[in-house]
């Protein structure tokens, strides 16, 4: 969000390209409920892009309830912890010295990492008792927020790509998804989920 312009002179301007026929539709990143709704009278948002994950659950409270509301789909970044969720990374050492998320990432810092580590351990064995990866579970679990929510999970590899795919064959029940919830509490995670640097540009 640029906290300089106001939003509907943004969003103003993109419906002028839907208009023109240049885009065809609108979406916000890391918007507030009020600026989602500010947004939305000016020209209907399709989807808002914003990080949730198990361990991410901030947007739950308000932000996912005002975009339901309004009908706009959610397009959760980061749903695997920046990787975290993928039970890959045992220790800081397992990132590259230059890799963002080695130098600055808040819950991977040398003061959180541990903690948070020991606290991926129940989620990971409930992933092993329903047969699956961490990183899959985790996917499924989100998946399972409702058919508005589409994640974005990055991935470099065929192989993890094949991986984030398995997860849209794991059934969930209710019940089961609280599992989830209980096993890896978002409560307890220890740091930002952002850098002071990207928090900047939250609209939160």
């Amino acid at each position: 969000m640029d906290v300089n312009t106001p939003i509907e002179e943004t969003v103003g301007a993109l419906a002028d390209l839907v208009r023109a026929g240049d885009i065809l539709h609108v979406g916000l990143s890391e918007a507030a409920p009020a600026t989602i709704r500010r947004a939305h009278a000016v020209h209907p948002i399709t989807a808002l892009q914003t990080e949730w994950s198990v361990w991410s659950r901030e947007i739950e409270a308000e932000i996912a309830p005002t975009a339901r509301e309004l009908g706009i789909a959610i397009v959760p970044n980061a749903p695997l912890g920046r990787g975290f969720l993928t039970g890959r990374y045992r220790s800081r050492q397992a990132f590259d010295a230059n890799d963002f998320r080695y130098a600055a990432q808040p819950r991977l810092s040398e003061e959180n990492f541990d903690a948070n580590l020991a606290l991926l351990a129940p989620f990971e064995q409930l992933a092993r008792e329903h047969g699956a990866t961490p990183g899959e579970l985790a996917l499924a679990w989100l998946l399972h927020q409702g058919e508005d929510v589409i994640p974005i999970p990055g991935t470099r590899r065929v192989d993890h790509l094949e991986e984030n795919l398995r997860a849209t064959s794991i059934l969930l029940s209710a019940d089961e998804v609280k599992e989830i919830e209980r096993a890896l509490p978002a409560s307890l995670v220890r740091g930002n989920k952002l850098t002071d640097f990207s928090l900047q540009f939250v609209d939160l």
